[in-house]
């Protein structure tokens, strides 16, 4: 980014003293670091709101100028310009949070999407793109959720899908409650869990037993063909019937990755054909299941990129041969 980019700003102190233990009982703490005061005000309302308590409200200088404070529990982040400066208080703070296990969850713009997701690559932070306040709000939950304090035991793979499922219902009924945005929210629903496609055997060699062989992808005009039937579906039937975000991530990394080619962050999450902030929590879901990988630009340390991880890989060429190199729309 060029030095023109990095704006000076005259710092403020927002930070008080924190409010003492919150109603609900839950002993974590929470600070605000944003340079909008709308903005600081409803992060306000809602941690309180959540029962926390928050340790320190601040611009974004506080968090790269100075003696570092420390950090709460949760960090809730705006960043709607990602300049110099901006960037460099994130990767600090990315650092920082990786250190001591604080959450964060920062919201940004699609513009700023690339060079803030490249910032925040050590800490699974949880990004958020031009948020309403009921999306805030759920990503407030989803973090609070992952505090061994608010939960008895680890969470099953199918229960993380029902927990998915559960949030982006919220997430709709909240918008069409709210309606203050002027733009809606394009309806969504969680893929449903599914039994991993059989081995492909080869035939068994003379005298010996069958042995695993390892499938080829398909042919990306074939997964790109599949993409082209699935979209042309939003033309004639309603949206909602069709919702399934991390399916279409799939196929779009599929075709991809038989291409050489690489997706950024923001081209995944068109491809998913659900809001940005929907896409990046099916995202960093796929990353910690291990079928998504992060990949760093070498030439760029500010930019990543998603890929299929090899198992994944494989098992999207497994699946292909079993419903056969001519199938039609998927």
């Amino acid at each position: 980014m060029s030095s023109q980019a990095v704006v000076s700003r005259q710092p403020q102190d927002w930070s008080y003293a924190a409010t003492g233990d919150s109603p609900a009982g839950l002993p974590l703490s929470l600070s605000i670091y944003a340079d909008r005061s709308r903005i600081r005000g409803i992060l306000n309302e809602d941690a309180q709101a959540a029962g926390l308590r928050i340790s320190v409200v601040s611009d974004l200088d506080a968090l790269i100028g100075g003696d570092a404070r420390p950090l709460g529990d949760v960090v809730l982040v705006d960043c709607p310009i990602a300049d110099g400066v901006t960037l460099a208080a994130l990767t600090r703070l990315d650092q920082r949070a990786a250190q001591t296990g604080a959450k964060l969850i920062v919201s940004t713009t699609v513009e700023a999407l690339e060079d803030v997701f490249g910032c925040l690559d050590q800490s699974g932070a949880q990004i958020l793109v031009d948020p309403d306040r009921a999306d805030r709000v759920i990503a407030l939950g989803h973090v609070l959720a992952q505090f061994p304090s608010a939960r008895l035991r680890e969470l099953s793979e199918d229960e993380r899908h029902l927990l998915m499922r559960l949030t982006e219902q919220v997430g709709q009924i909240a918008g069409r409650i709210e309606r203050l945005a002027p733009e809606q929210r394009a309806p969504d629903a969680a893929p449903a869990s599914a039994a991993k496609p059989d081995r492909v055997l080869s035939p068994p060699q003379e005298g010996g037993a069958m042995r695993l062989t390892k499938p080829a992808l398909p042919d990306p005009r074939l997964v790109r063909r599949i993409i082209r039937h699935r979209q042309l579906r939003a033309r004639h039937f309603d949206g909602q019937l069709f919702g399934d975000p991390a399916w279409d991530m799939l196929l779009d990394l599929t075709a991809a990755r038989a291409e050489h080619r690489r997706v950024s962050v923001t081209s995944l999450c068109i491809a998913s054909g659900v809001p940005p902030t929907t896409a990046l929590r099916w995202i960093g879901q796929m990353v910690e299941q291990g079928q998504f990988v992060r990949v760093g630009d070498q030439t760029d340390r500010r930019r990543a990129f998603i890929e299929l991880s090899d198992s994944c890989a494989d098992a999207m060429a497994r699946y292909f041969v079993e419903v056969g190199t001519t199938a039609g729309p998927i």
